[in-house]
């Protein structure tokens, strides 16, 4: 497989507008999204296992709730963050992975490790939160959207709080980006302040616990010394700084 993908890279354009066939076209797309495989189909088995999860019903769960959940307010315009938070994270990797492969590796190396431990987490203690209020205190647009949320989604499989690991896996690998667009100084600061939103709306909506959101965080700095500090990957590289080969042509990260 990787000599017919060594072969495969000496005869594909390198960009999709030089393609002059379908055949061509079939091999820029199977060379430029082969790297991207392992992580589509760890999502795959994320979602199903995620699932299944969220149809068991256990014998017992374990409250989460904190004093501090109390007196959090329930802000349902917290909704939107919340809800940006799909396109955030799938879009930021997708640029990533076309424009700074070695950022790339480590930031889906960030985000496999989490979502990793948190199935297996949610697998071996069942977590329950009762924090979604019974009635909500206005009737709106974003009250609807919390609505159809809580239908769609159980209050149980909490902690770690994925939207919240997955948010500082992704705000640090555009902040450690050498790509030209993602070191714009109002692309960064506005990254930065989509995710504080991001993470303060998981708790605005009632979604997570104060606790759920500390264990995330303290999740993502071990992840975050793992693979900005040391460099892990599970491209089977350490990646710190200089440069890495794609296409028999050295990309600076």
């Amino acid at each position: 497989m990787r000599n017919y993908l060594e072969k495969a890279k000496r005869i594909t354009p390198v960009r999709i507008r030089d393609c002059r066939s379908t055949k061509q076209f079939a091999l820029w797309f199977f060379v430029n999204l082969y790297d991207m495989f392992p992580l589509m189909i760890f999502f795959s088995v994320y979602i199903i296992w995620f699932t299944v999860l969220e149809h068991i019903n256990r014998l017992h769960y374990t409250v989460i709730h904190t004093w501090i959940d109390d007196r959090i307010p329930f802000i349902e315009e917290f909704i939107v963050p919340y809800e940006l938070w799909f396109a955030f994270v799938i879009v930021s990797v997708v640029f990533l992975y076309f424009k700074d492969r070695g950022t790339y590796y480590r930031t889906a190396s960030f985000l496999c490790i989490g979502m990793s431990l948190f199935l297996i987490i949610s697998s071996i203690w069942p977590n329950i939160q009762f924090l979604r209020p019974g009635e909500f205190p206005r009737d709106n647009v974003f009250t609807h959207m919390i609505a159809a949320l809580y239908q769609s989604d159980t209050p149980t499989n909490l902690c770690p709080s994925i939207h919240v690991y997955n948010t500082i896996a992704v705000v640090a690998g555009i902040l450690h980006s050498s790509w030209r667009i993602f070191r714009k100084t109002g692309v960064r600061i506005a990254s930065v302040t989509l995710g504080v939103l991001i993470i303060l709306s998981t708790l605005f909506i009632k979604q997570h616990s104060f606790f759920d959101v500390c264990c995330a965080c303290a999740l993502a700095v071990f992840s975050y010394f793992l693979c900005f500090h040391l460099g892990f990957t599970f491209s089977g590289k350490m990646i710190r700084r200089g440069a890495f080969v794609r296409f028999g042509a050295e990309q600076s990260e």
